[in-house]
């Protein structure tokens, strides 16, 4: 397939980010789509956008970043530092004017964050009911249709069975902490998840443990069909493969079957369900995964943004929208992390590896019925 290539010689800088640098490697799109570097941010990972004209931005390294837009035009101003000091605040969602921020064993507040980029408040304590363990600890968050937060809490390892600890579980609560109660369970390690436009399901990746081999077991597409449901960790993987530690005795026919099997190891991170005006009509509603790329495998896999279409709650097909995350030999030259749509209907694309935040844009037309047409 020809795809769009952005190149540092031909990349277009926004005029409102000075400091702005070229691109750090080369990525490649679909055609009649363009690809750009729309910020420089410090170890960007989840992303949520506050009112009109701001972005937030978490991270592994301790600080949560905001990133100021022009509202008509998209393009990005210079980021600044909101909150700092926190233990691995990636995820960020905003609701009614405040940030909400993860941080490993808590969540915390940034009340009327909007109006306040140039003295930032003190971080408030939503809830301190999570556990300390860094490994897998670092929390996606994001509130649902319900009007709930929702918070993964990972296992605290590569396989362990630690359900009656309160690992490897989705929570959810109320904005101000109360009502904390279980959502799903045996979900290893999910970093990203999303709501279905038409069916208010919640959908999420998950990452499948380690040292099986390079094709064993697959990561996952996970679709809950009602609260409670048990997706395996740590006794089934994929949904057929018997965890050789923990599977004994063990029926994978008894948990929830993946509504995608990923490839091994990929480690499917942020994905978000398309819901603009500007990609072409068969975009819409289909799903954005970004593969972090394995770090443990002979071949790398992963490093590059996919999407997936659905027909009703299955996924038909799942072909490559963004690659270039890999270099010559298989060098590590990005690593996205998360997806989320801007107003105007354009996607950003973070990249903690790179500390790049992209975005990309429909660029060509359509025909009468609104099928899409490649300049």
């Amino acid at each position: 397939m020809i795809r769009t290539l952005l190149t540092a010689c031909a990349l277009a800088l926004s005029p409102l980010y000075a400091d702005a640098q070229q691109a750090p490697h080369p990525l490649s799109v679909p055609p009649g789509f363009s690809i750009e570097l729309w910020a420089r941010v410090d170890n960007p990972r989840a992303m949520t956008l506050g009112e009109a004209g701001r972005l937030y931005v978490g991270s592994r390294k301790g600080h949560v970043s905001a990133v100021p837009y022009d509202s008509r035009t998209m393009a990005a101003g210079a980021p600044v530092t909101v909150a700092s000091g926190l233990n691995m605040p990636v995820g960020v969602a905003w609701r009614k004017g405040d940030l909400y921020v993860s941080a490993v064993d808590r969540i915390v507040r940034l009340p009327g964050i909007d109006k306040r980029l140039d003295a930032p408040p003190a971080p408030v304590l939503v809830s301190d009911r999570f556990p300390s363990d860094r490994a897998h600890g670092w929390k996606f968050i994001a509130f649902g249709p319900d009007d709930k937060l929702y918070v993964p809490v990972g296992a605290p390892c590569n396989i362990c069975d630690r359900d009656k600890d309160g690992y490897a579980k989705i929570m959810r609560m109320n904005p101000d902490g109360s009502g904390l109660e279980v959502f799903a369970r045996g979900v290893r390690n999910t970093v990203g998840f999303d709501w279905h436009p038409t069916s208010g399901e919640l959908w999420f990746t998950d990452n499948g443990r380690d040292w099986m081999g390079d094709d064993t077991p697959p990561c996952e597409l996970n679709r809950v069909a009602q609260a409670g449901q048990h997706f395996g960790y740590p006794y089934c993987h994929g949904g057929n493969v018997a965890d050789p530690e923990f599977g004994q005795g063990k029926s994978c026919g008894d948990y929830a079957a993946p509504a995608l099997k990923l490839g091994a190891h990929v480690a499917p991170l942020g994905m978000r369900f398309y819901g603009g005006q500007q990609f072409p009509d068969e975009y819409r509603n289909a799903l954005f995964i970004a593969e972090h790329g394995s770090w443990n495998r002979s071949k790398p896999d992963g490093y590059r943004v996919m999407m997936a279409r659905l027909e009703g709650n299955k996924v038909v097909s799942y072909t490559p929208f963004i690659e270039g995350f890999l270099g010559l030999n298989d060098a590590v030259l990005g690593r996205p992390a998360d997806v989320l749509e801007l107003p105007d209907g354009s996607l950003l694309v973070s990249d903690d590896h790179a500390n790049a935040i992209y975005r990309v844009r429909w660029n060509g037309t359509r025909t009468a019925a609104g099928d899409a047409a490649v300049p």
